[in-house]
């Protein structure tokens, strides 16, 4: 279906010129000449993918269209005028604006920010469609199969709002992010949701930044705090990196899960609060209390709804989704244009192992949409240990050649095969396990004459 273009402007050549290049060039256009015209056009079943709005018409301001289309994010805007001025471009671009053209301008600089502007919006509806099909819940991220398991399971714990839960996970797999989606998706919502970094907290001051401390507890207690186990009451307490708790501290908080009351410092009286608890460690806690540095009273507690949160390695069809969610995200950030990621870039975020999982990718897509200037981001814009994986520390070969040598063809149908087998027909993973990304596996298929495993 060809995207459709919303030209609205009171010049009748640069209407007629502008509007029969675009329909050679596959567009479906509809020219209005003035905001009524235009108002009509918006109120059948014509549906613009973007508009190109003269700022001065015969009955108004084309900003007041701006402000119209854009009010949902939907219609991206270029606004065009033979009266620009800093002041009318910096106010267009303000109301939302996505481009800004001065007559007389060519038609091949109108057509090539009109394509840079439908590629982000294509991006950014790609997000939206993601989201309403279940890929995206909040700010956590996935629609692979281990993702859609841990959003179901989200969404059937979150209501039984006084169970505490158990986020398991390496580092960067976003529990944070899971924990306030739970927040958010039980009832106490519209409560306080507080964060607790455990390993932030100095071990002296652990049990008072928790629990508070009366007046004249100990020498600097010059007046009373209440802990933050007290502040979020109603809502939900989040404490991340709970191995990281001593363990008398562990005691007292074993005594207030269980109890819901608790005692400040240097208090003498019981405390009662509603808080949800949900912990969340990188650590593996079964070997922490095998070590004793973790209660075990403490640990059965805790994981009375456990939920283990799969490393980006697992969930490799996750990696374009969450690409492109970031590349949006820093886009609006920086006032940046990028369009997404070439190919070649494409192909190795998708090899790559992703040590620090979400946050590591994250961050690379970060540091690439402001490092690229051109409209996509290529592999230069990429850091070293993403752009150079697999060139050092070459690895040995693990088999002899035999005198009678070997099919090479015919070795790597049948590591094709295997790889399709054990990543269950998932061709990124099929990709991942060879060393190679889903264009390459593709391109052997067809190679074969190959469509499934």
């Amino acid at each position: 279906m060809p995207e459709r273009i919303l030209l609205v402007d009171d010049d009748d050549l640069i209407r007629t010129v502008v509007a029969e290049r675009l329909k050679r060039r596959g567009y479906e256009v509809t020219a209005a000449r003035s905001l009524a015209d235009a108002r009509t056009a918006l109120k059948g079943s014509f549906f613009p993918d973007a508009a190109l709005l003269d700022i001065r018409l015969p009955d108004g301001n084309g900003t007041e269209l701006l402000e119209e289309l854009t009010a949902d994010d939907d219609v991206p805007c270029i606004m065009i005028t033979a009266h620009a001025t800093v002041e009318s471009a910096v106010e267009a671009l303000k109301k939302g604006a996505e481009d800004y053209l001065e007559k007389p301008f060519s038609l091949d600089r109108l057509e090539a920010t009109l394509e840079a502007t439908l590629e982000r919006t294509r991006l950014r509806r790609e997000v939206r469609a993601l989201r309403r099909a279940g890929g995206v819940r909040g700010n956590v991220i996935g629609s692979s199969p281990a993702m859609r398991q841990v959003l179901n399971l989200i969404e059937r714990i979150a209501p039984a709002d006084t169970a505490t839960v158990l986020l398991l996970g390496e580092t960067g797999t976003g529990k944070g992010l899971v924990s306030r989606l739970i927040h958010d998706l039980s009832p106490r919502a519209d409560r306080p949701f507080v964060n607790v970094t455990c390993s932030a907290l100095a071990e002296s001051l652990m049990e008072s930044e928790l629990f508070g401390h009366e007046k004249g507890a100990f020498t600097d207690a010059r007046t009373l705090k209440r802990g933050l186990v007290e502040v979020a009451h109603g809502g939900t307490l989040f404490l991340d990196e709970i191995g990281e708790l001593s363990v008398g501290v562990q005691s007292k908080l074993l005594g207030f899960i269980e109890e819901k009351t608790f005692r400040r410092v240097g208090g003498t009286a019981d405390l009662k609060v509603d808080v949800r608890v949900i912990a969340a460690t990188n650590r593996r806690l079964e070997d922490e209390v095998a070590t004793g540095r973790f209660r075990e009273d403490l640990f059965y507690r805790l994981r009375v709804l456990p939920i283990e949160l799969p490393p980006l390695r697992h969930r490799t069809s996750d990696i374009p989704l969450l690409a492109a969610s970031f590349v949006d995200r820093f886009n609006r950030e920086f006032g940046k244009k990028v369009k997404g990621l070439t190919e070649e870039a494409r192909d190795l975020l998708d090899t790559y192992p992703w040590p620090g999982n979400v946050r590591e990718i994250c961050n690379v897509v970060e540091r690439a949409v402001l490092l690229t200037e051109g409209d996509h981001i290529d592999v230069d814009s990429l850091p070293p240990e993403v752009r150079n994986q697999g060139v050092e520390g070459e690895r040995q070969a693990s088999f002899s050649l035999g005198p009678g040598g070997v099919d090479l063809e015919q070795l790597e149908r049948e590591l094709l095969m295997e790889a399709l087998r054990v990543a269950e027909g998932n061709r990124t993973e099929a990709g991942r396990l060879l060393g190679l990304s889903r264009h390459q596996i593709r391109n052997r298929l067809k190679k074969y004459g190959v469509d499934e495993p």
